[in-house]
């Protein structure tokens, strides 16, 4: 991967026109998920956001997802010197440079960004200003309800009521204290006019009555007042009988209102509490879920994120290891059943060259390695395992067994496997045939992703590069081999009719290993032997007299750090299968064809 920077202002870091961090954009590797892993992306700084786009041919179309850097969080990757991520919120991105100097010019220009961002900035300032919306705040006052209420009609019609006696009493409390202020001076002139009456009061001779209302003296001597207090009703004519009763029967209403409005407020009590208890269940129910929900995220090995793959530092135990391999097997799995359901197979006319073909060794600049493998194999391959006690029987079914030998080197496992079969109906020349075949490959094969043919390099040699599906969290694995397919002379009469298929890896100019997959290292060989039964009397050979015996060796270097007890698991699981599945396709593609020996 290389990435490339380009700036859109000046080279340094800020532009000294706008006094803004320049654009930056280049290709950076980012983690997509973990079927696809690493991808190289287009990203771009600019204007405190950074934005991702396939290629940066792709730009016109739009980007494939941003992130604003405000609140951004930028971590350096404590192991890889590439890598650094960065998360806002729940969202996170991985990210890895070409090296580390770029990864550091792209965690300052980020870093650089995040500052200018803020609102205290002096940039922030000149480009968001400092106005604040009024109507804002107006448009949030005009948004209240005006309808407390809406379900509580009662209370409406008892508050009114309310509000009636209010205005009723209100205006009640006006008149009597007009009533009292009208008494209170009424009392004060009577008071004045006897002070004034006492003082010019004359005993020798009797006084006549004055026309302001003044005392006279009456035949008895005494002194009379002249005029009488005001009546209630004389007093700016109030009835202040009247009043009295009408402001009793107005208190007497508002209490009566009021224990309705209690009642009422009561009852909505009630009911408010009844709701505020479902309320707080519900919420106790969503709490229990949601930490049920994260106990079970944590026990569970699915991470998305590149720190739980297959590594040096995976942050995944082996026994999550194991459990997350088994699952995306099993899915496979199912998927397979459902194509091969599903699948119509389009019927390949391969023509078969004759046996004397296949038999000689070649001219071509492999053609001594691939020689000697084979004679290797054809002396140590058949060998008998009887006698051996390395050799561990893991797997017995039916004709077919499958052996192991436990083999480490530097803590990656080597164990060489081996599997002999036994299959009715089928020549060794055609099992071979259809195995070396890559035109009928994906036919049979469900563990490639792609595979290409790199070189050939005669009719019975070629140089193949395939990709493997990736089983997460295991890395994806490619391998790059010369696979050759060779039929065995016989040494003597009674020596059966023996085919070989070789695979070994071999180093290529047109297929150097990536950063995107673990090259694995393969020493493959399936060897087949011819066994015919004579028929009854004159009949010709029929694919009932005919058996082929298969011995299958393979020696597989992984690569990558995946567990020794994993890719033990998965090689116990998966090589039988394989066999069978191989073999079963081999019979459906020769029944009712003529033999081929």
């Amino acid at each position: 991967m290389s990435e490339k920077s380009s700036s859109s202002g000046s080279d340094e870091d800020v532009d000294p026109e706008s006094g803004q961090p320049v654009e930056l954009g280049g290709v950076l590797s980012k983690w997509t998920n973990y079927i696809h892993g690493w991808q190289d992306r287009w990203v771009v700084l600019k204007n405190n956001t950074l934005s991702y786009y396939k290629s940066e041919d792709e730009r016109e179309y739009g980007c494939r997802g941003s992130l604003c850097l405000s609140k951004a969080v930028i971590t350096p990757h404590e192991f890889d010197e590439c890598r650094f991520d960065i998360s806002v919120n729940d969202s996170v991105w991985y990210l890895r440079a070409e090296d580390p100097e770029q990864r550091l010019q792209w965690i300052e220009s980020i870093e650089l960004h995040k500052a200018e961002s803020g609102y205290g900035s002096e940039t922030s300032l000149r480009r968001h200003g400092s106005m604040l919306s009024l109507t804002s705040a107006a448009s949030a006052l005009s948004a209240t309800s005006t309808s407390s209420f809406k379900k509580g009609h009662r209370l409406r019609e008892k508050l009114a009521e309310m509000e009636t006696f209010r205005d009723i009493l209100c205006r009640q409390v006006d008149t009597l204290q007009k009533y009292f202020d009208s008494c209170a001076d009424a009392v004060s002139k009577d008071e004045f006019l006897r002070d004034r009456e006492e003082e010019e009061d004359e005993e020798d001779f009797p006084t006549t009555t004055r026309p302001d209302g003044e005392c006279n003296h009456n035949n008895n001597g005494s002194k009379e007042k002249l005029f009488s207090p005001a009546s209630p009703k004389a007093m700016n004519g109030i009835d202040f009988k009247g009043e009295a009763i009408t402001f009793k029967a107005t208190t007497a209403g508002i209490l009566s209102t009021l224990s309705h409005c209690i009642e009422l407020m009561v009852k909505r009590e009630d009911s408010w509490q009844k709701r505020l208890d479902k309320e707080l269940e519900k919420r106790r129910r969503v709490e229990d879920a949601y930490k049920s929900a994260m106990n079970e995220l944590k026990k569970k090995s699915h991470y998305g994120g590149p720190d739980y793959e297959e590594g040096p530092n995976s942050l995944i135990n082996e026994d999550e290891f194991f459990d997350a391999v088994e699952a995306a097997l099993d899915r496979q799995d199912k998927i397979e059943e459902q194509c091969q359901s599903e699948k119509v197979r389009i019927p390949r006319l391969t023509p078969v060259p004759p046996g004397d073909a296949y038999s000689t060794i070649g001219t071509h600049r492999y053609a001594t390695k691939v020689e000697e493998m084979v004679q290797n194999h054809m002396t140590y391959s058949l060998q008998d395992m009887g006698g051996d006690a390395n050799w561990q029987l893991v797997i017995e079914e039916g004709e077919m067994k499958v052996y192991r030998r436990e083999v480490e080197e530097n803590g990656i496992v080597l164990d060489p496997l081996k599997a002999t079969h036994a299959v009715k109906g089928v020549t060794g020349h055609e099992v071979c045939h259809y195995f070396w075949d890559t035109a009928v490959r994906l036919d049979w094969e469900t563990t490639i992703e792609n595979f290409n043919v790199v070189e050939t390099l005669s009719d019975n040699a070629v140089i193949v590069y395939q990709t493997h599906k990736r089983v997460w969290p295991a890395s994806q694995r490619d391998v790059l081999y010369l696979s050759a397919i060779r039929k065995i002379l016989a040494t003597n009469e009674n020596d059966p009719d023996t085919w070989l298929v070789c695979n070994f890896s071999v180093d290529h100019d047109n297929a150097a290993p990536t950063n995107r997959c673990v090259r694995a290292k393969i020493n493959v060989a399936m060897i087949c032997q011819t066994l015919v039964s004579p028929p009854e009397g004159d009949k010709e050979i029929s694919r009932d007299n005919i058996l082929c015996k298969i011995t299958y060796v393979a020696n597989v270097n992984p690569g990558g750090w995946a567990p020794a007890s994993v890719l033990r698991a998965v090689a116990k699981r998966e090589y039988p299968k394989f066999l069978k599945r191989f073999t079963s396709y081999v019979q459906e593609k020769t029944a009712g064809k003529p033999i081929l020996f």
